[in-house]
């Protein structure tokens, strides 16, 4: 093909090239209409672009929604610390540092955190039930862990981990979820309200699907939110409408905000369908107030809005003042049943302190929709076919774990204890670090797994980062990360109030290396606050 496009264009161009030199060579054609035709052929020549490229899809050929969703939390600063890790390990000592710390993503078990034993124990019974039979098994697992896993594949379609369960996930597993919640929260929970799920997040993009029908629809997400939000609204073609929770006031949420910001959105003809609220926050760590719990069920029920809890850091409470209430545990305490106010509860297993990101395992309770509206969500379910079994076995016994009696309480209440405990020093040791730092404030971690620093960045700096056109935060992130191997998200990929900068840290490395990452942090700090001083 090449070869037959280069001897046309030799052809043409001799051709024309004689009769601009010749004007008086006789030919069946003039000059000028060999010029047309030289035009004509270039300009029927495919794009460099498509002839250089063997693949029949561009990126501009593909869906614009994919292209316009973003996820920050592996981005382009993951992708460099992948490269350095890969660097380091060819080549030992070519670096200030001697190994990568992932603070960017809540992955305990990748940092060193140990899988609680009662849950490891049943889920290796399930997954290779002979050994169940074996007089060894005896003196290898707890009672209650053998005795438990017997329950679970009785109520398992062939008592096998390997076969496709009902689309919502076990019914014998949804029980006893459902059971957990009760007891949680003093309200009756219905196993039909259960779809099990692998993570939360295909929770997420389930009621995004269902609830965005054009950009014209808008989802309420908190700014700074957690970027599944975000790329899901982008992915399924909605608008995000933002509200901005308050930084001075310890990352509130205030109700005249989401005031402001409804009334912002619907004069701009978006018609906003539901509220996402994250409690405890992610990226930024605060537990809401159970009266400001009940401000926001007032504010759904009144304007219509489904309501969505993102709730997967409901064990991750560090202070004494506060505690976990689940959003159907308030509607419920003031009045609201099934029929009035939609609601969605989000659950994951792998936050907590059981952190079990690999197994992908979590649920939603679905609650305060019509019959016909349940058949939608169902059917969405369905063709997934189903959750993966594993996961779902995780999620029934992070919700009914070890109770006072069994043989594992003990030992699964001193690593669950060790875990919280553990978790609570490492916020408040980075929390006591970053405040120290020259221009940087950091709220509390009330919760959850992550602190959000705000750094106040010399101009120097920023308009540095400008003429690399990178967001500040991320330059600074970029910075960090090659001076010391330490890999955080920049706030910018969460969203922030403009003209502010941030970042995301974890609390999840092993605590005896807290001190060092303070200190690394530290030293880079100064060091990079001084080489742009205004």
């Amino acid at each position: 093909m090449r070869r037959l496009v280069a001897h046309r264009a030799k052809s043409l161009i001799t051709n024309a090239t004689v009769s601009l030199l010749n004007p008086h060579r006789q030919s069946s054609s003039s000059p000028s209409n060999y010029c047309s035709r030289l035009a004509r052929f270039f300009t029927s020549l495919p794009s460099d672009t498509s002839m250089a490229s063997p693949y029949p899809l561009s990126v501009d050929s593909l869906n614009p929604k994919v292209l316009k969703c973003e996820y920050a939390v592996r981005g382009e600063i993951v992708s460099l610390a992948q490269n350095l890790q890969q660097d380091l390990k060819a080549n030992p000592g070519s670096h200030p540092f001697e190994e990568i710390l992932y603070c960017n993503i809540g992955n305990p078990h990748s940092l060193g955190q140990q899988p609680i034993t009662f849950f490891r124990e049943v889920l290796a019974l399930c997954d290779h039930p002979t050994i169940l039979d074996k007089s060894e098994t005896q003196g290898l697992f707890s009672a209650d862990s053998i005795e438990r896993a017997w329950q679970i594949l009785d109520q398992i379609p062939g008592s096998a981990t390997g076969a496709y369960s009902h689309s919502q996930g076990v019914k014998g597993l949804r029980d006893t979820i459902a059971a957990g919640i009760e007891a949680r929260d003093g309200f009756p929970a219905d196993p039909n309200d259960i779809f099990l799920t692998d993570g939360a997040s295909p929770g997420v993009h389930m009621m995004m699907q269902l609830l965005i029908r054009s950009e014209n629809d808008g989802i309420f997400c908190p700014i700074p939110q957690y970027p599944l939000y975000s790329a899901s609204i982008a992915l399924h073609g909605g608008t995000l409408v933002p509200y901005y929770l308050d930084e001075a006031t310890g990352w509130g949420l205030e109700i005249s905000e989401l005031k402001k910001q409804l009334e912002t959105a619907r004069q701009k003809g978006i018609a906003v369908r539901a509220l996402v609220v994250i409690n405890p926050g992610n990226p930024t760590g605060q537990v809401l107030a159970e009266e400001n719990q009940r401000e926001i069920v007032e504010f759904c029920k009144k304007e219509g809005l489904v309501l969505l809890a993102d709730e997967v850091y409901q064990e991750n409470v560090y202070v004494p003042e506060k505690q976990f209430h689940s959003f159907k545990k308030v509607a419920r305490s003031m009045g609201y049943g099934d029929k009035d106010i939609p609601l969605v509860s989000f659950q994951s297993v792998s936050k907590g302190y059981y952190g079990e990101c690999g197994k992908r395992g979590g649920y939603m309770e679905v609650t305060g929709f019509s019959p016909e509206v349940r058949e939608q969500i169902y059917k969405v379910a369905s063709v997934n076919l189903c959750s993966n079994i594993s996961g779902q076995i995780l999620a029934s016994l992070v919700m009914s774990p070890p109770k006072v009696g069994d043989e594992s309480y003990e030992s699964y209440f001193a690593e669950k204890d060790g875990i919280l405990q553990s978790l609570a020093r490492r916020a408040k040791i980075l929390e006591d670090g970053l405040n120290k730092l020259e221009g940087v404030t950091c709220n509390k971690a009330e919760g959850a797994m992550y602190l959000f620093p705000r750094i106040r960045l010399p101009n120097k700096a920023i308009k540095e980062a400008e003429s690399l056109k990178k967001a500040p935060d991320a330059y600074y992130a970029a910075r960090l990360l090659n001076a010391t191997g330490i890999v955080v998200v920049p706030g910018s990929g969460f969203g922030q109030v403009p003209g502010t900068w941030h970042f995301r840290c974890t609390i999840l490395p092993q605590e005896e290396k807290i001190p060092a990452i303070v200190s690394r942090l530290t030293e880079f700090h100064q060091k990079f606050m001084d080489e742009f001083r205004d």
